[in-house]
């Protein structure tokens, strides 16, 4: 029995993921030709996926040149990384002025479950994907789950700019070790010690990443005040 070809919004999804999580790299190829082999299907579904991924800013298509996964912009992850320290800054506040013993429960389990992960076999997609479920931990306490999807469909620069200082460095220690730091925030609830930690710690990767971003790393970005491109 043959396998029936993929759809497009099954290609689009597959490719989508990848390029986020960095299976695809910013800048790689993406040639028409190699993904009607991959997913056995004409052109007309393949370049309808890429078409949606381009709306979606995650390729650049370049007529009679090709296709590639688009390039991050250092510029625009400086804002998003603005605008997230804004809102999450509020949204912390606000979660320290509602949350329950059972909600601050959830984000120390949402913490031991980064720690426990570490210490096996695992992946830096897998670790996103916790980082990412203990922040929507606060935006669902205080009612603003809209939010956080907006956040998260909106930053797929950002998106990828983490998963990006998770492959590239790979200190995961450090990050469950904020993570930490920022539940013992929560617990004695320190509102003036939001602001602070919420800025050092979504810089962090910036931090993380120092050097890489002008070196092994430069050919990823159009544009950085790290480098002269």
């Amino acid at each position: 029995m043959t396998t029936p070809p993929a759809s497009s919004e099954y290609m689009y999804q597959v490719l989508k993921n990848e390029i986020l999580t960095l299976v695809i790299k910013p800048g790689e190829p993406m040639s028409e030709n190699e993904l009607c082999k991959r997913f056995g299907v004409s052109r007309t579904p393949v370049r309808s996926a890429l078409q949606r991924l381009r709306d979606a800013g995650l390729v650049t298509i370049v007529p009679y040149k090709g296709t590639t996964a688009s390039l991050l912009n250092f510029q625009e992850i400086r804002q998003l990384i603005y605008m997230r320290v804004a809102v999450e800054t509020m949204v912390l506040r606000d979660f320290i002025d509602q949350y329950t013993l059972a909600d601050l429960e959830r984000v120390r389990y949402a913490i031991r479950k980064q720690a426990v992960l570490l210490q096996g076999e695992h992946t830096s997609e897998q670790f996103y994907a916790l980082d990412s479920q203990m922040h929507a931990i606060w935006f669902n306490v205080i009612g603003m789950n809209g939010l956080w999807r907006a956040i998260q469909k909106a930053q797929t620069n950002y998106t990828r700019f983490r998963m990006l200082d998770i492959v590239a460095v790979q200190q995961f220690g450090d990050i469950v070790t904020e993570h930490e730091t920022l539940f013992d925030i929560l617990e004695r609830r320190a509102k003036d010690e939001v602001e602070p930690f919420v800025r050092w710690h979504l810089n962090g990767g910036i931090e993380r990443l120092g050097d890489k971003l002008d070196n092994e790393l430069a050919d990823y970005f159009i544009s950085s005040e790290h480098s002269n491109k």
